[in-house]
């Protein structure tokens, strides 16, 4: 609980004020000086705005002009005012550092001015926005090994002097309405103590060209609640405002079904996984699955046969678990725990992302009602632990709005608490 409210209240009133003045006063008055951090309530994820590069082959590491797919999926003024309209209030929105990195000064510039012209275009459609510098790993240059892999990783240096410079072109902006996130899921292992000084460089680098700027701040482990829980804030919130963040989307299993990307062998068959577990069964899931796996005719059988082993083995877990709704409010539960350690009202723990894949032309993966099951699950126990959010994705195949006709999924805008706009 805040104490100042009380506080005022008491400095207004004759005898007491004098008394409180005398002693409290001058740091009562500090505090109230102090910027706040941004408010966020509910926003979703603006991948792949300025993600999806054209990066040349090695050995060159330069990308093409323009970096960015032209292809690829852009909010419009019309896409944004219609966010806003559902009911959303913020944007979470991922910026490749690559191209950045990789450019001359004069394109660094440019793209920097592209940038600014983007969030101005979000501010001006009513929507706050957290700019979230996310290191594409698909790269063979400009990945997390080069950038993010440890304090004496080779671009790390010039990671950190572009997130000041971020934030120095941030900060021209309503620092009520504008926040920088300098690292997407950081890849050290739970409790790596190389974490907690890399954060705090990037943070002091921001710093120094921002003060008022709101900075986001997260765990190792990928940005897992784990990574959360062995995250020491208060070096962080010693330098200025600060949210911090968390990803959820456990049980992989349900959420990453059919995702080709996964390392692991299981995934790229796996669809009809329910959810709740108690919606479907084991059997029709596995039917499902050899349907699957036996239209790829790209794995040896070998394979095939142990991952589809491996497949039953992880499946037959996921039933008896029988996950839902108090699965969800478990893993939550713990971060909303490590707030009240450390102090930290809970509207400064922001969900980052979450979502699952849909099925479509792309991918076999959550049917449709799971889907939207699953997300309003994530979407009510977040907002019952008053935690902000933002859905991954707005586009792609785990998107709230069709890359083409820029209609809004009335199935997922439902789950998500909002409104379809006329």
């Amino acid at each position: 609980m805040n104490p100042l409210p009380t506080r005022r209240r008491v400095l207004q009133g004759g005898l007491a004020a004098s008394a409180a003045l005398l002693t409290g006063a001058p740091a009562v008055a500090e505090a109230n000086r102090r910027p706040q951090p941004l408010t966020l309530s509910r926003g979703v994820n603006a991948f792949p705005w300025f993600s999806l590069t054209r990066e040349y082959p090695a050995p060159r590491t330069d990308y093409g002009s323009p970096p960015f797919q032209t292809g690829r999926p852009v909010p419009t003024r019309a896409d944004l005012l219609r966010l806003r309209a559902a009911g959303l209030d913020f944007l979470r929105l991922p910026v490749d550092p690559g191209p950045f990195l990789a450019g001359t000064p004069i394109e660094r510039s440019a793209l920097l001015d592209m940038l600014a012209d983007a969030v101005a275009l979000t501010l001006d459609c009513g929507l706050k926005l957290v700019v979230n510098l996310q290191v594409n790993g698909a790269t063979h240059y400009w990945n997390q090994d080069r950038l993010i892999a440890g304090p004496d990783a080779p671009g790390f240096s010039a990671y950190v002097a572009f997130a000041g410079e971020m934030a120095h072109r941030l900060a021209s902006f309503d620092p009520q309405r504008v926040a920088l996130e300098p690292v997407n899921e950081p890849p050290q292992a739970c409790g790596v103590e190389a974490w907690q000084g890399m954060q705090r460089r990037l943070f002091e680098a921001a710093r120094g060209q921002a003060r008022d700027l709101t900075l986001v701040a997260t765990g190792a482990c990928g940005g897992m609640i784990m990574g959360l829980e062995t995250l020491d804030p208060a070096p962080l919130l010693a330098q200025g405002p600060v949210l911090f963040t968390f990803h959820f989307y456990e049980p992989y299993l349900f959420s990453h079904q059919g995702a080709p990307w996964m390392r692991e062998p299981v995934y790229r068959a796996l669809n009809a996984v329910p959810w709740p577990a108690r919606e479907g069964s084991l059997d029709a899931t596995l039917r499902a699955v050899r349907a699957r796996m036996a239209q790829d005719t790209t794995r040896p059988r070998v394979e095939a046969e142990a991952t589809y082993e491996e497949t039953v083995r992880l499946l037959r877990q996921y039933f008896e678990a029988d996950p839902g709704r108090p699965y969800i409010d478990h893993y939550l539960d713990m971060a909303a725990s490590w707030a009240r350690r450390h102090a930290i009202p809970p509207g400064q723990v922001m969900l980052g992302e979450f979502g699952a894949l849909r099925t479509d032309a792309h991918y076999t993966a959550a049917a449709a009602p799971d889907r939207a099951r699953y997300v309003r699950d994530v979407r009510e126990s977040a907002e019952a632990h008053d935690f902000p959010w933002a859905f991954w994705n707005l586009f792609d195949g785990m998107g709230v709005m069709d890359d083409t006709t820029r209609a809004l999924d009335p199935a997922i805008t439902a789950a998500l608490g909002l409104k379809m706009p006329n």
